[in-house]
């Protein structure tokens, strides 16, 4: 396995990587001719940038240009989300850059694979705060019983790893560790803590919308990855159950495994 590094990055990170097994190659991301000499030999490049339109859009294509020059089989883009093939242009920001880059690799000489995992499991409380444990709630909005997707990032990093090795991978992947509502996540933190906790509504999808508009006025920050209306945004996308993922593909590598939301929180509550 390869990565590429900046001159920059610190001692600390390029020796936490050597440490485990990573071959180090040095390239400045935004110089084509370098990322194609990194990308040398390879029969799958992975990205795992993130960001907004100036690494999502421009960044990524140099990195997708680079493996075509290089000659690379397959690319796997940095989309890891919920399933933005089913959301709306204009809904969710994040959302509205994987799909143009689709476009963009989509026409590339290259075959292409999207994993789509849902939210990040290791969120759940921290930038995702449905869970409140100072009120012994859990907010939702529209539907109490609407399953949400999460996976962790290490079970995504691992499923990324076997499919980068598979030869006859499809368009798009989804997986999802496991999919649970608000209500479920109220009784797992019952079960877990000691504590009685319930859900807490909070609004409908429209009020949920409106608070969107007010916020991207008050605070826009078009180049933050995540303001708080970019989060606001993901959550319409999953109470909503528009970028519910359908027809997963978690079975398709048997040796792997997949944390449950009830094993994070016990994690998290021991």
């Amino acid at each position: 396995m390869r990565t590429t590094i900046r001159r920059e990055d610190p001692q600390d990170k390029k020796a936490k990587l050597s440490a485990l097994g990573v071959d180090l190659v040095t390239a400045n991301p935004e110089s084509a001719g370098e990322m194609s000499s990194a990308c040398a030999d390879a029969k799958c490049v992975v990205s795992a940038l993130n960001g907004v339109r100036d690494v999502i859009i421009e960044r990524q294509s140099v990195l997708l240009g680079a493996a075509v020059k290089a000659g690379v089989r397959r690319f796997i883009p940095s989309d890891y989300s919920v399933d933005f093939t089913k959301t709306g242009p204009g809904d969710n920001r994040n959302l509205d850059l994987r799909r143009e880059f689709m476009s963009i690799a989509d026409r590339a000489p290259i075959r292409v694979t999207s994993i789509l995992n849902g939210a990040f499991m290791d969120m759940l409380g921290h930038e995702m705060p449905i869970i409140q444990p100072r009120i012994r709630r859990i907010l939702y909005w529209h539907n109490a019983d609407q399953p949400l997707d999460f996976t962790t990032k290490d079970d995504v990093a691992a499923y990324v790893a076997a499919a980068a090795m598979d030869e006859a991978t499809p368009r798009f992947l989804r997986i999802a560790g496991d999919s649970v509502s608000a209500g479920e996540i109220a009784a797992t933190m019952t079960a877990v803590t000691g504590d009685q906790y319930r859900t807490l509504w909070v609004g409908s999808i429209g009020m949920l919308g409106a608070m969107i508009r007010i916020a991207k006025i008050v605070s826009p920050q078009p180049n933050v990855t995540f303001p708080p209306w970019q989060g606001m945004q993901y959550m319409r996308d999953q109470f909503s159950g528009r970028a519910k993922l359908d027809s997963l593909d978690n079975g398709r590598y048997l040796n792997l495994s997949w944390t449950s939301v009830r094993k994070l929180l016990l994690d998290h509550h021991p």
